[in-house]
């Protein structure tokens, strides 16, 4: 077996850092920059898009580093990117409130569920889906409960009657696990080729510092100009 191909081999924490910046930067970007390119096309089942695409992201982190402690810190960073509506348009928090909960608690749903299933996700392309579409399914039972209460909108005030949850999970819920189950294995099975050429071209880190550094400055840059154009 080449060594590069072996799973105790890490990633330099430095990268592996890096690489959680680029991941958490692409996931704000979609959720600024292809939400409203989604929104301007009247596709459907755009929050299941949107989670399918943060939670393959995050399987690029797993299928990469194999350190399920850093994966937090992607849906964070998305958030955060999120909330550059805030000081751009001078809007008050609460109107990001909702969706920015959606993304961590999709986010924190697969970091369990990782955690949940252990050495067998690396072993398994149906486990990988099950996780990924059990985590997006949790999410979206706990962002029902929890918008609610934290910023109640229109949309989440149809669903306030009998047996709305089931309603919100048919409506809402399905599309992100169906959504999520299709993307993690591909996103993991990315993540392990990133995983292989980075540790292969070890001794030369200049490309991959450079790369991932525009990555993250242009995804926040874009972001901040879509907001800007109202996008």
């Amino acid at each position: 077996m080449n060594r590069h191909d072996d799973a105790s081999e890490r990633i330099q924490p430095g990268k592996a850092l890096l690489l959680i910046a680029v991941l958490g930067s692409l996931w704000g970007l979609s959720e600024v920059f292809v939400s409203g390119a989604i929104r301007m096309s009247t596709l459907p089942f755009r929050a299941g898009i949107l989670t399918g695409i943060g939670l393959g992201l995050i399987a690029i982190a797993v299928g990469a580093l194999r350190r399920p402690g850093l994966l937090l810190g992607i849906p964070v960073l998305a958030a955060l990117c999120k909330l550059l509506v805030v000081p751009i348009l001078k809007v008050s928090p609460v109107c990001e409130a909702n969706s920015c909960m959606a993304v961590l608690l999709e986010g924190s749903a697969m970091a369990g569920a990782v955690v949940l299933a252990g050495q067998r996700l690396h072993r398994s392309r149906l486990l990988q889906a099950a996780s990924a579409a059990s985590a997006a399914l949790l999410a979206a039972g706990v962002f029902f409960y929890a918008g609610m209460h934290v910023a109640p909108c229109n949309y989440l005030m149809s669903f306030n009657r009998p047996f709305g949850l089931m309603a919100f999970m048919g409506s809402e819920g399905l599309s992100w696990a169906l959504a999520s189950a299709l993307l993690f294995p591909l996103g993991y099975r990315l993540g392990e080729g990133l995983r292989a050429a980075v540790l292969i071209r070890e001794e030369k880190p200049g490309l991959f510092y450079l790369t991932s550094s525009a990555l993250v400055l242009g995804s926040w840059i874009i972001s901040a100009i879509a907001i800007a154009k109202g996008f």
